[in-house]
């Protein structure tokens, strides 16, 4: 199961994972205790989404990029 769909829009888990670093949670561990995805899927979404341009990784931890951010704004409304 991805984190980013073939059309480029993140999945549901995507949407998960970028919101839980919205909210300020940066490690892997912190963001699949709070989503309660299993860490494994944390990982690689992460990886997926860092390849995508949505989040920057920060040696041990992710923080949502600008792009992430508009990307969320827009699945918000």
């Amino acid at each position: 199961m991805a984190c980013i769909s073939p059309d480029g829009k993140p999945t549901e888990s995507g949407t998960k994972t970028l919101s839980a670093l919205k909210s300020g949670l940066g490690s892997a561990e912190e963001i699949a205790k709070s989503t309660g995805l299993p860490l494994f899927r944390v990982r690689s979404g992460l990886r997926e989404l860092t390849q995508a341009g949505l989040a920057n990784q920060k040696g041990d931890t992710y923080e949502l990029s600008s792009r992430g951010v508009e990307l969320l704004g827009t699945l918000s409304n």
